[in-house]
This record gives C-alpha cells, structure tokens and sequence, in this order.
C-alpha cells in the first residue's frame, strides 16, 4: 500500500514538471489583424465647369396693331447650340450654383395677319441667360431649378401676302427664365444632363421704319437642351 502510494507522488511531481515544456510546444494562437475600415467614393459637385449644350425650342409671339386689333398669333420653332459656364459649391447634399449660357439659335416662325393683306415673321437668332441654381444630389446625380435673367436676339419682319419684304427690325429683348434639369457624373470631372428652361418677355412695342403704325408683340420661349459639362478639380472625396 505504502509503495502504490509512493509511486503515485513520483507520477505527480514528474507531470508538474513536465507541464511548461508541454505548453511551451503548442503553436502559439495567430494574431488577426482587424480589416481596415471601407471608404465610400462621394461625388462633388464643387468647383468651376464649362460646357456645351444643343437643342430645340419654341417662341410663341402674338402680334397686335396698337389701336387697331390682334393680327395672330405663330409658334417660331427651331433649333439651338451654345455653351454654359458656371461654378457650384456643395454642402451637404444641397448643391448651390451660379452659371452663364448663350447660344445661337433659329426659332422662325410667321402667320398670316387677320387686319391686313400682310403676313408676319419673328425668328429669335440668340439668347443669353444669367442664372442662380439650387439643387439636391444623390452622389453622382443631380437634380436642380435655376432662375434669372434673360436677353434674346429678335428680328421681326413684315411680308406683303404676295411675297416682297415690306419693313423689318431687329432688337434685343430682356426677360426672365426659370428651368430645371437632371444631371449624372459618369467619369471624372464630366458629367452630362438634360434641362428645360422657359423665357418670359412679355409685352413690346416694336415700330417699323418706313411703316405707319405700331406693333405690340408678345413672346414666351420654352426650349429643351442636352448638356455636356467638364468640371476642374477632382470629382470624387473619400468618405469613411
């Protein structure tokens, strides 16, 4: 009994001696390192940018005879292209903006008159815009309104029924203009966008030389345009 019990001790002493060699032998558990944290590619829409833009658009003028009565109405239609430069700046999601455009154009349009043995012509051969813009983006698309000023190139003419130019004039109209339009980033530093715009000009009294009598001649431009845009500086900010 003694000896069992003696050999049972020596057993325990050599295991507790043993013990840190054993442990000192497992393979030492591998160290991960965490993943670093992923960063999203946010579009912005700050900084200077030029571009072109082309399209079509429709001036519907009235025409009156001061003192005597209405002579029609016609649609002068045709098409534009021009250019656009602007700057914007983002916060947020809310992109602020300034821009200026001008374009050439051939919006032509006549109607025969209702009073007189006459037919009558308006064509708008420019137009120029100074605008604010307010918009809201989703990273690489932007929606936004913009609102101003308005000068356009007229030229009115006045035909006898038969064909031969009786008087003409040309001058230059200030209005206002408010648009919209929807803009997409698809590579760095372009974008490309559709926008509407509408020009008021109201009412005026243009006189014909060599032509007794007044007209009163009222227009309203809406237009489509498709817009390309380059944009200086990097269009895209890191965000974690």
């Amino acid at each position: 009994m003694k000896k069992n019990l003696l050999l049972a001790a020596v057993s325990l002493v050599a295991l507790s001696a043993a013990a840190p060699a054993l442990a000192a032998d497992l393979a030492a558990r591998p160290y991960t390192k965490a993943p670093p944290a992923a960063i999203a590619a946010v579009y912005d829409w700050s900084g200077f940018y030029i571009g072109i833009n082309g399209g079509g658009g429709s001036s519907h003028a009235t025409w009156d005879f001061v003192g005597v009565g209405r002579e029609g109405s016609h649609d002068a239609t045709g098409g534009t292209v021009g250019g656009q430069i602007g700057y914007r700046w983002q916060s947020g999601q809310f992109v602020f903006g300034v821009e200026g455009q001008g374009n050439w154009a051939d919006f032509t349009g006549d109607n025969l008159s209702a009073l007189f043995a006459t037919r009558n012509r308006t064509k708008i051969d420019s137009f120029g815009l100074i605008t604010g813009q307010v918009g809201y983006a989703w990273n690489n698309v932007l929606l936004y309104v913009k609102g101003g000023a308005a000068v356009v190139g007229n030229k009115y003419e006045i035909y006898d029924v038969a064909g031969p130019l009786l008087a003409s004039t040309s001058e230059t109209r200030w209005g206002g203009t408010v648009g919209a339009g929807l803009e997409f980033g698809f590579a760095p530093n372009w974008s490309v966008g559709v926008e509407y715009n509408h020009i008021f000009l109201s009412d005026k009294d243009v006189t014909f030389a060599g032509f007794a009598g007044t007209e009163r001649i009222r227009q309203d431009v809406d237009m489509g345009l498709v817009r390309l845009n380059y944009k200086f500086g990097g269009p895209m900010v890191a965000r974690y």
